[in-house]
Protein backbone atom coordinates (compact mmCIF):
# COMPACT_ATOMS: atom_id res chain seq x y z
CA UNK A 1 0.00 0.00 0.00
CA UNK A 2 1.31 3.45 -0.93
CA UNK A 3 2.48 5.49 2.06
CA UNK A 4 0.40 8.58 2.84
CA UNK A 5 2.46 11.75 2.52
CA UNK A 6 2.47 14.13 5.48
CA UNK A 7 2.36 17.90 5.02
CA UNK A 8 2.96 20.65 7.58
CA UNK A 9 1.36 23.96 6.57
CA UNK A 10 2.04 27.13 8.56
CA UNK A 11 -0.33 30.07 8.52
CA UNK A 12 -3.05 27.52 7.82
CA UNK A 13 -5.89 29.37 9.54
CA UNK A 14 -6.82 31.59 6.60
CA UNK A 15 -6.02 32.68 3.08
CA UNK A 16 -3.33 30.90 1.09
CA UNK A 17 -2.41 28.57 3.95
CA UNK A 18 -5.97 27.43 4.47
CA UNK A 19 -6.55 26.88 0.75
CA UNK A 20 -3.31 24.91 0.45
CA UNK A 21 -4.08 22.77 3.50
CA UNK A 22 -7.55 21.90 2.22
CA UNK A 23 -6.28 21.14 -1.29
CA UNK A 24 -3.44 18.94 -0.05
CA UNK A 25 -5.85 17.04 2.18
CA UNK A 26 -8.39 16.57 -0.59
CA UNK A 27 -5.58 15.07 -2.67
CA UNK A 28 -4.57 12.51 -0.08
CA UNK A 29 -2.04 14.25 2.17
CA UNK A 30 -2.22 13.94 5.93
CA UNK A 31 -2.10 17.61 6.97
CA UNK A 32 -0.77 19.25 10.09
CA UNK A 33 -2.30 22.73 10.11
CA UNK A 34 -0.30 25.26 12.13
CA UNK A 35 -1.25 28.80 13.10
CA UNK A 36 -1.65 31.17 16.00
CA UNK A 37 -5.47 31.15 16.20
CA UNK A 38 -7.02 27.92 17.41
CA UNK A 39 -10.53 28.79 16.22
CA UNK A 40 -9.26 29.53 12.71
CA UNK A 41 -7.35 26.25 12.62
CA UNK A 42 -10.47 24.35 13.62
CA UNK A 43 -12.28 26.02 10.72
CA UNK A 44 -9.54 24.76 8.41
CA UNK A 45 -9.89 21.25 9.83
CA UNK A 46 -13.64 21.39 9.23
CA UNK A 47 -13.07 22.48 5.64
CA UNK A 48 -10.63 19.62 5.14
CA UNK A 49 -13.21 17.15 6.40
CA UNK A 50 -15.83 18.57 4.04
CA UNK A 51 -13.43 18.48 1.09
CA UNK A 52 -12.66 14.75 1.32
CA UNK A 53 -14.71 12.88 -1.29
CA UNK A 54 -13.21 9.41 -0.99
CA UNK A 55 -14.25 6.52 1.26
CA UNK A 56 -14.42 7.64 4.88
CA UNK A 57 -12.07 4.85 5.93
CA UNK A 58 -9.42 6.09 3.50
CA UNK A 59 -9.44 9.71 4.70
CA UNK A 60 -5.92 10.91 5.57
CA UNK A 61 -5.13 12.25 9.01
CA UNK A 62 -5.57 15.87 9.98
CA UNK A 63 -4.20 17.72 12.97
CA UNK A 64 -4.37 21.34 14.16
CA UNK A 65 -1.45 22.62 16.22
CA UNK A 66 -1.52 26.12 17.68
CA UNK A 67 1.92 27.50 16.82
CA UNK A 68 3.91 30.72 17.07
CA UNK A 69 6.55 30.27 14.38
CA UNK A 70 8.72 33.00 15.90
CA UNK A 71 9.25 30.78 18.97
CA UNK A 72 11.75 27.94 18.68
CA UNK A 73 10.02 26.00 21.44
CA UNK A 74 6.65 26.34 19.71
CA UNK A 75 8.08 25.24 16.35
CA UNK A 76 9.77 22.24 17.95
CA UNK A 77 6.47 21.28 19.58
CA UNK A 78 4.76 21.50 16.16
CA UNK A 79 7.17 19.12 14.49
CA UNK A 80 7.22 16.79 17.47
CA UNK A 81 3.43 16.58 17.20
CA UNK A 82 3.64 15.89 13.46
CA UNK A 83 6.22 13.13 13.91
CA UNK A 84 4.39 11.53 16.83
CA UNK A 85 1.08 11.56 14.94
CA UNK A 86 2.31 10.37 11.54
CA UNK A 87 5.90 9.20 11.89
CA UNK A 88 7.39 11.48 9.24
CA UNK A 89 7.16 14.80 7.38
CA UNK A 90 7.19 14.81 3.58
CA UNK A 91 6.26 18.43 2.91
CA UNK A 92 6.63 21.76 4.68
CA UNK A 93 4.83 24.79 3.28
CA UNK A 94 6.40 27.82 4.97
CA UNK A 95 3.48 30.18 4.53
CA UNK A 96 3.06 32.10 7.81
CA UNK A 97 3.74 35.79 7.41
CA UNK A 98 2.73 39.24 8.60
CA UNK A 99 3.26 42.85 7.55
CA UNK A 100 4.07 46.08 9.35
CA UNK A 101 2.29 49.44 9.37
CA UNK A 102 2.60 51.19 6.00
CA UNK A 103 4.65 54.15 7.21
CA UNK A 104 7.73 55.89 5.81
CA UNK A 105 10.88 53.85 6.35
CA UNK A 106 12.31 56.30 8.87
CA UNK A 107 9.15 56.15 10.98
CA UNK A 108 8.91 52.37 11.31
CA UNK A 109 9.24 51.32 14.94
CA UNK A 110 11.99 48.84 15.71
CA UNK A 111 9.45 46.59 17.46
CA UNK A 112 7.35 46.43 14.28
CA UNK A 113 10.44 45.63 12.19
CA UNK A 114 11.50 42.90 14.60
CA UNK A 115 8.04 41.37 14.73
CA UNK A 116 7.99 40.96 10.94
CA UNK A 117 11.54 39.57 10.84
CA UNK A 118 10.77 37.13 13.66
CA UNK A 119 7.68 35.78 11.93
CA UNK A 120 8.47 35.89 8.22
CA UNK A 121 12.18 35.09 8.21
CA UNK A 122 13.16 33.54 11.52
CA UNK A 123 9.92 31.55 11.60
CA UNK A 124 10.60 30.09 8.16
CA UNK A 125 14.15 29.25 9.18
CA UNK A 126 13.06 27.54 12.41
CA UNK A 127 10.46 25.46 10.58
CA UNK A 128 12.96 24.58 7.87
CA UNK A 129 15.50 23.51 10.47
CA UNK A 130 13.07 21.15 12.20
CA UNK A 131 11.75 19.76 8.91
CA UNK A 132 15.26 19.06 7.64
CA UNK A 133 16.17 17.21 10.82
CA UNK A 134 13.18 14.92 10.42
CA UNK A 135 13.54 14.50 6.65
CA UNK A 136 17.19 13.51 6.90
CA UNK A 137 16.50 10.89 9.57
CA UNK A 138 13.30 9.29 8.27
CA UNK A 139 13.01 6.22 6.06
CA UNK A 140 12.59 6.68 3.18
CA UNK A 141 14.78 9.74 3.51
CA UNK A 142 13.98 13.18 2.13
CA UNK A 143 11.13 15.58 1.57
CA UNK A 144 10.14 18.90 0.06
CA UNK A 145 10.03 22.44 1.43
CA UNK A 146 8.03 25.18 -0.30
CA UNK A 147 8.50 28.78 0.83
CA UNK A 148 5.95 31.53 0.26
CA UNK A 149 8.11 34.28 -1.16
CA UNK A 150 5.52 36.73 -2.52
CA UNK A 151 5.84 39.22 -5.36
CA UNK A 152 7.59 41.33 -2.72
CA UNK A 153 10.54 38.94 -2.99
CA UNK A 154 11.14 40.69 -6.33
CA UNK A 155 9.84 44.27 -6.04
CA UNK A 156 8.49 46.32 -3.12
CA UNK A 157 5.34 48.25 -2.56
CA UNK A 158 5.68 51.76 -1.12
CA UNK A 159 6.32 51.87 2.64
CA UNK A 160 6.90 48.13 3.00
CA UNK A 161 10.54 47.89 4.03
CA UNK A 162 10.13 45.18 6.68
CA UNK A 163 7.92 42.89 4.60
CA UNK A 164 10.01 43.39 1.47
CA UNK A 165 13.32 42.79 3.25
CA UNK A 166 12.09 39.55 4.79
CA UNK A 167 10.64 38.29 1.51
CA UNK A 168 13.90 39.02 -0.32
CA UNK A 169 15.60 37.08 2.46
CA UNK A 170 13.24 34.15 1.90
CA UNK A 171 14.78 33.86 -1.57
CA UNK A 172 18.19 33.41 0.04
CA UNK A 173 16.77 30.85 2.45
CA UNK A 174 15.23 28.98 -0.47
CA UNK A 175 18.48 28.85 -2.43
CA UNK A 176 20.59 27.83 0.57
CA UNK A 177 18.12 25.14 1.63
CA UNK A 178 17.94 23.76 -1.91
CA UNK A 179 21.72 23.54 -2.08
CA UNK A 180 22.22 22.06 1.39
CA UNK A 181 19.42 19.55 0.86
CA UNK A 182 20.54 18.40 -2.55
CA UNK A 183 22.56 15.40 -1.37
CA UNK A 184 20.03 14.21 1.21
CA UNK A 185 16.94 14.08 -1.03
CA UNK A 186 15.48 17.34 0.28
CA UNK A 187 14.21 19.82 -2.30
CA UNK A 188 13.30 23.44 -1.68
CA UNK A 189 11.35 25.76 -3.94
CA UNK A 190 9.59 29.09 -3.66
CA UNK A 191 6.16 30.23 -4.78
CA UNK A 192 5.78 33.97 -5.36
CA UNK A 193 2.12 34.98 -5.19
CA UNK A 194 0.56 38.14 -6.55
CA UNK A 195 -2.88 39.37 -5.48
CA UNK A 196 -4.61 36.15 -4.51
CA UNK A 197 -8.15 36.80 -3.33
CA UNK A 198 -7.83 36.42 0.45
CA UNK A 199 -8.73 38.53 3.50
CA UNK A 200 -5.25 40.09 3.18
CA UNK A 201 -6.07 41.50 -0.26
CA UNK A 202 -9.65 42.58 0.51
CA UNK A 203 -8.39 46.14 1.00
CA UNK A 204 -7.49 46.26 -2.70
CA UNK A 205 -11.16 46.77 -3.49
CA UNK A 206 -10.73 50.31 -2.10
CA UNK A 207 -7.53 50.96 -4.03
CA UNK A 208 -3.83 50.43 -3.34
CA UNK A 209 -1.14 53.08 -3.29
CA UNK A 210 1.17 52.94 -6.31
CA UNK A 211 4.83 54.00 -6.56
CA UNK A 212 3.85 57.17 -8.45
CA UNK A 213 1.66 58.29 -5.56
CA UNK A 214 -1.68 57.43 -7.15
CA UNK A 215 -4.18 54.93 -5.81
CA UNK A 216 -5.70 52.23 -8.00
CA UNK A 217 -7.92 49.20 -7.58
CA UNK A 218 -5.83 46.11 -8.36
CA UNK A 219 -7.23 42.88 -9.81
CA UNK A 220 -7.10 39.70 -7.74
CA UNK A 221 -7.32 36.00 -8.63
CA UNK A 222 -8.97 33.00 -7.04
CA UNK A 223 -6.77 31.69 -4.22
CA UNK A 224 -7.50 28.14 -5.43
CA UNK A 225 -5.06 28.71 -8.30
CA UNK A 226 -2.33 29.24 -5.71
CA UNK A 227 -3.30 26.09 -3.83
CA UNK A 228 -3.22 24.13 -7.09
CA UNK A 229 0.28 25.45 -7.81
CA UNK A 230 1.45 24.37 -4.34
CA UNK A 231 -0.04 20.93 -4.99
CA UNK A 232 1.79 20.71 -8.32
CA UNK A 233 5.13 21.48 -6.67
CA UNK A 234 4.39 19.11 -3.79
CA UNK A 235 3.57 16.19 -6.07
CA UNK A 236 6.84 16.28 -7.99
CA UNK A 237 9.29 13.41 -7.38
CA UNK A 238 12.31 14.31 -5.28
CA UNK A 239 14.63 14.16 -8.28
CA UNK A 240 12.75 17.18 -9.68
CA UNK A 241 12.44 20.69 -8.30
CA UNK A 242 10.79 23.98 -9.20
CA UNK A 243 13.13 26.51 -7.56
CA UNK A 244 10.85 29.49 -8.28
CA UNK A 245 7.26 29.74 -9.48
CA UNK A 246 5.27 32.96 -9.83
CA UNK A 247 1.47 32.87 -9.92
CA UNK A 248 -0.36 36.18 -10.09
CA UNK A 249 -3.48 38.01 -11.16
CA UNK A 250 -2.76 38.64 -14.84
CA UNK A 251 -3.72 42.32 -14.86
CA UNK A 252 -2.06 43.36 -11.61
CA UNK A 253 0.62 46.02 -12.15
CA UNK A 254 3.59 43.89 -11.01
CA UNK A 255 5.20 43.49 -14.44
CA UNK A 256 5.02 47.24 -14.92
CA UNK A 257 5.97 48.43 -11.44
CA UNK A 258 8.53 51.19 -11.38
Amino acid sequence: MQQVKVAVVTGAGSGVGQAAAVTLYRNGYAVVAAGRREAALQDTVAQMSAAWNGPAGDAPGKLAVSTDVSSQASVRALFTAAREAYGRVDLLFNNAGIGAPAVPLEDLELADWQRVVDTNLTGSFLCTQEAVRIMKAQDPRGGRIINNGSISAHVPRPNSVAYTATKHSITGLTKATALDGRNVEITCGQIDIGNAGTPMTARMADGVRQPNGTTMVEPTMDVQHVADAVLYMANLPLDTNVPFLTVMANKMPYIGRG
